[in-house]
């Protein structure tokens, strides 16, 4: 099957096109941190001119913990991804947790996220089909990679085709994720593109005594692999200094780290593709 590119803003994701990177905090922990972080991501992609979404959450609904920090919320979230754009220039990407969140996010971002516990959720993947942003849909921990044929259907049904399908590893077992890389090219299979979503890849769900644990040291190794697989971008949450992260702390990689590893994945991708 024909894969097609999907384009946000002046991106275009898909085959035959440059491997595009999705990156940013798993939430906005503070407006300034968030912009401060933007900017640095901004400047690294001009620099190695490369197609950069910047991603950042409103509200971390599924969290651990009662206790977790889940961010500024739905009214503040967009005013800083709205000040993010307005700033750089960058297309946006955040999560949506409900069908009364769809609305209000699709007037500031580019691309509307389901999390992979809610990629079967049929009225909040119509809400975001309804809209005029892409669609990317993470893969749940449950399913079987050829299974998102229904759930992209769902949003096709709509008439909205501009679908992104992101792979971001599978339970095996309590407190264990594996990446079965096969998953890409079974996804892009169904006709979309394919994200590899590196470090809820190396996620250890719920094992961090009332938070999730993981590895972000495995995200680089596991997104080379990936690129050489076949995928059309590569999803990547960053802090300026993770180990004080509010969330996903353990996963994320230094913004100080991504150039040498964005280089190796371009090098990566210009190879394969």
């Amino acid at each position: 099957m024909r894969v097609r590119s999907v384009t946000i803003a002046d991106i275009h994701v898909g085959p035959g096109h440059p491997l595009v990177f999705i990156a940013g905090p798993c939430v906005i922990e503070s407006h300034r941190a968030c912009l401060s972080l933007a900017g640095r991501l901004a400047d690294l992609a001009e620099r190695l001119s490369v197609p950069l979404i910047f991603k950042a959450s409103f509200d971390k609904a599924n969290r651990t913990s009662l206790q977790s920090f889940r961010g500024p919320g739905l009214e503040r979230g967009l005013e800083t991804l709205a000040a993010v754009r307005a700033r750089y220039g960058l297309p946006l990407l955040t999560d949506v947790h409900t069908e009364d969140q769809v609305s209000s996010a699709s007037m500031v971002v580019d691309v509307l996220q389901i999390p992979a516990f809610l990629c079967r959720q049929t009225d909040l993947l119509l809400a975001a089909a309804a809209t005029n942003c892409a669609v990317n849909v993470k893969k749940g921990q449950f399913l079987a990679p050829e299974d998102m044929r229904h759930v992209a259907e769902k949003i096709a049904h709509s008439g909205n085709r501009r679908i992104l399908l992101t792979e971001r590893g599978s339970s095996f077992g309590y407190h264990q994720l594996v990446a079965d890389l096969r998953s890409l090219p079974i996804m892009r299979g169904l006709g979309y593109p394919v994200v590899f979503d590196a470090t809820h890849s190396v996620q250890r769900p719920g094992a961090g005594a009332g938070r999730s644990g993981g590895d972000g040291r495995l995200a680089p190794a596991l997104a080379r692999a990936a690129v050489a697989v076949g995928c059309d971008a590569v999803f990547m949450e960053t802090h300026a200094n993770p180990v004080k992260a509010l969330s996903d702390a353990e996963n994320a990689v230094s913004v100080r780290h991504l150039e040498a590893l964005w280089r190796k994945l371009v090098e990566i991708h210009e190879l394969v593709a």
